[in-house]
């Protein structure tokens, strides 16, 4: 095969992350599953200065979608809640995977943290059990207590952190989410719910055929860190070997010669892209799409606002080597030390990243207000990327219940202006029977 150019390969990791084009039909609680399994994970934070990441994440794919969608999943065992890249839902069928008490995900900070709680509150944490056993399940809130210190009031619960450490370890699983709040329930009573309803599933007919093998809780460790090594190549569509280990936190870095038995077996495919000093990897379910990339058959078409927690954005070096984007997230960083704001969204235009998008959200007036909006220096601020812009920001906005979009400013300065216009002509537009 001839090398791919660079704008071949991103579009071939956009159609495997699913957002090279718009989508095509309206979305349904089956899209957010479906979207999730095909990221193998959705990272979850709780910041809401515009949505949620995780909704936000399925927004840029689905378009308009209703957000209980995702809870109910969760409620209905079809994702869970586990610790893998950082804290994230994942299908269900990659439960096994993600619980298997190996050394391969043992070495995860949350782990760390988790078994060395246990050593030190092992009894604390043994009660907290026992009562979920007895009376039910629990949120944080519920140990919630006002304690007096030198700053004054504050909440504090030792058993939030064992809560927590008896999630990791797989003592406890998350039964459901109560305003975005963790209700904590025993592992065996989740997975039975879940057992139950892949019974009543199969009665009705309704079970999809398993494209993946499930790892086996007794399997090797060298089956769980492939599944892992695999599964990430499959999930970024293309990919090179020194990425691989963040997509699921395997603190460690793969070298090409540690990909060379999964090549000669077929399960990879290693491929030259123009511009890359090191080669490129394409899992074997990809090959159709790589096939289409080579010969130029991936067209981007779509333009969305990105989270910060996105995975096209999740790995800086990749962000920089595959879209000549430079981000970081600066919202855990102090603010005289942010250039650009606290909650700032990468900009999905075309198969490029042409920019960050200052929002804030105002649920109660109805406002989205974009603070800033900041172009990269070689992309032309012309009237079609403005329309463009200008639709999927009134989308997003639209979504999310706050229609009316207020622009602040922009780099090039002169952009804000014509984003404002193109605003118009959007509203309008949307509003035309």
């Amino acid at each position: 095969m001839a090398p791919l150019s660079l704008q071949q390969a991103r579009n071939l990791h956009l159609a495997a992350q699913g957002l090279l084009a718009p989508p095509r039909a309206r979305a349904k609680r089956k899209s957010v599953l479906t979207a999730i399994e095909r990221m193998r994970l959705l990272q979850i934070d709780t910041i809401h200065v515009v949505a949620r990441s995780p909704y936000l994440v399925l927004f840029s794919r689905l378009g308009d979608y209703e957000t209980r969608w995702l809870d109910e999943l969760l409620a209905r065992t079809e994702v869970f809640e586990c610790w893998a890249h950082e804290a994230c839902f994942a299908p269900m069928g990659d439960f096994a995977l993600h619980r298997h008490p190996s050394a391969v995900r043992a070495g995860h900070w949350a782990h760390r943290n988790a078994a060395r709680m246990q050593r030190e509150h092992r009894a604390e944490i043994d009660a907290l059990v026992e009562h979920i056993r007895t009376n039910g399940a629990v949120k944080s809130s519920d140990f919630e207590r006002k304690t007096k210190g030198l700053g004054g009031w504050w909440n504090r619960s030792d058993e939030k952190r064992w809560l927590e450490a008896g999630f990791v370890l797989g003592r406890l699983m998350i039964a459901r989410r109560e305003n975005f709040q963790r209700v904590y329930d025993l592992s065996e009573r989740v997975l039975a719910t879940a057992q139950a309803r892949v019974l009543a599933d199969i009665r009705r007919s309704k079970v999809d055929s398993v494209e993946r093998a499930e790892i086996d809780v007794l399997a090797s460790e060298a089956d769980i860190r492939r599944e892992f090594l695999v599964g990430a190549v499959r999930a970024l569509g293309i990919t090179q070997a020194r990425w691989i280990d963040d997509y699921f936190r395997l603190n460690k870095k793969f070298k090409d010669s540690a990909l060379d038995a999964h090549v000669e077996s077929g399960e990879l495919i290693r491929v030259e892209v123009r511009g890359w000093e090191n080669p490129g990897y394409v899992h074997r379910d990809n090959v159709p799409l790589l096939a289409r990339a080579a010969r130029g058959g991936l067209r981007a078409t779509h333009t969305t606002l990105l989270s910060p927690f996105d995975p096209v954005v999740w790995h800086r070096e990749r962000a920089s080597t595959m879209f000549g984007f430079d981000y970081t997230i600066e919202c855990y960083v102090p603010d005289h030390k942010r250039r650009y704001g606290y909650f700032v969204l990468p900009i999905l235009h075309r198969g490029r990243l042409v920019g960050r998008l200052d929002a804030k959200a105002h649920r109660v007036s109805g406002e989205f207000e974009v603070k800033a909006i900041y172009l990269e220096p070689e992309v032309e601020p012309d009237e079609a990327l403005a329309a463009d812009l200008a639709a999927a920001i009134q989308r997003a906005a639209d979504w999310h219940r706050t229609p009316n979009v207020v622009v602040r400013r922009s780099d090039p300065k002169a952009f804000a202006a014509a984003l404002r216009a193109a605003l118009k002509t959007s509203s309008r537009a949307a509003k035309t029977p």
